[in-house]
């Protein structure tokens, strides 16, 4: 499935603008690294949210360990940190593991309509 491909994808300094910032839908960044068991949890609802929102949403990867200056640069003193760009800002933030349900609710307010 294409929303799975797409949220499998890892990002990093060269390619964060394109990607990111530059996307003209809202998209989701993971930061996290392999070796934590909450980055492992929260690959598997972003699974499940990449599927609900599939064309709407894209969810992307960031490992903290490849690229620390990312991490650095939008403050992730937690793993796993989700940020959602829209219009390439920051419009939420969610620190810890979350449910699928969780997720879709600070969302909402920023993705288009199905």
């Amino acid at each position: 499935m294409n929303a799975d491909i797409t949220q499998k994808t890892e990002i990093g300094e060269t390619n964060f603008e394109s990607e990111v910032l530059k996307s003209k839908q809202p998209v989701i960044v993971a930061f996290s690294a392999p070796w934590s068991q909450p980055c492992r949890i929260i690959r598997s609802v972003l699974d499940e949210v990449a599927t609900a929102c599939a064309g709407r949403l894209k969810v992307l990867r960031v490992n903290v360990d490849d690229h620390p200056d990312l991490g650095a640069w939008y403050d992730i003193q937690s793993i796993p940190t989700l940020l959602c760009f829209v219009s390439g800002k920051v419009c939420v933030r969610i620190v810890g593991t979350a449910s699928k349900e969780a997720i879709l609710s600070k969302l909402k307010p920023f993705l288009p309509t199905a």
